[in-house]
């Protein structure tokens, strides 16, 4: 059974990248139901540079630069005070972010996601502070944030009461439950659009055979 709430940090050095997508759909109302929590902070606030830097040049020479370790301890440290959650830092170079992922970590009560920017972020604090690091794609983005909501989005929808039916999320086309990856066609109203009809079957109204008919798409 899952947990009915869920409290996400999350660290960035660009907070305002989710105002957007917290005010919107099923994770705003999601939030106002208190299902789930979320907590932006912005990791250049605890950065004891003048300019409130959060990145230099890597040592050895190399492309790019790379986040600091002060402020992200600090920025860790203070969050972990907060919530008991793993730190899960996300990066190219993490486990590959899948369906089964989304379950295990939608078991917890808190999480702690760290977006990280540049060319990533000093390995002291991979190897001190993160326990788990977490891929979205074989690809590489310029920043944590995109892949923060796509885990987001992921683990809460599978919450109690996020999407409304338990049904919902059991049926997706990943679910552990089903264990399949195609979906049966779906179709709602007209009845038929520019010539297009749909299959008369779901028209029916007989059950049996409207599951059957779902059923021969999956194959």
């Amino acid at each position: 059974m899952y947990n009915a709430n869920m409290r996400y940090d999350i660290l960035t050095i660009f907070p305002q990248i989710f105002d957007s997508y917290l005010n919107e759909s099923i994770i705003k109302r999601a939030i106002e139901s208190k299902l789930i929590e979320i907590h932006i902070h912005d990791i250049r606030k605890f950065s004891k540079d003048k300019h409130k830097r959060t990145d230099d040049i890597p040592f050895g020479g190399g492309a790019g630069m790379l986040m600091t370790p002060q402020p992200l301890h600090d920025a860790i440290t203070h969050v972990k005070k907060l919530n008991k959650g793993p730190v899960i830092f996300l990066t190219p170079q993490g486990k590959t972010f899948k369906q089964t992922t989304a379950e295990k970590l939608s078991k917890k009560t808190s999480l702690i996601l760290l977006c990280g920017r540049y060319e990533g972020i000093d390995q002291r604090i991979r190897d001190s502070l993160v326990d788990e690091e977490i891929s979205i794609g074989s690809y590489v983005l310029t920043g944590g944030e995109l892949p923060a909501m796509v885990m987001l989005d992921a683990i809460s929808r599978l919450i109690p009461g996020v999407l409304g039916k338990e049904a919902s999320h059991t049926l997706d086309s990943f679910s552990k439950a089903l264990k399949r990856k195609k979906e049966y066609p779906h179709y709602t109203r007209p009845a038929n659009f520019k010539g297009m009809a749909v299959p008369e079957v779901l028209l029916s109204g007989h059950h049996a055979k409207i599951e059957k008919w779902r059923q021969s798409k999956l194959k």
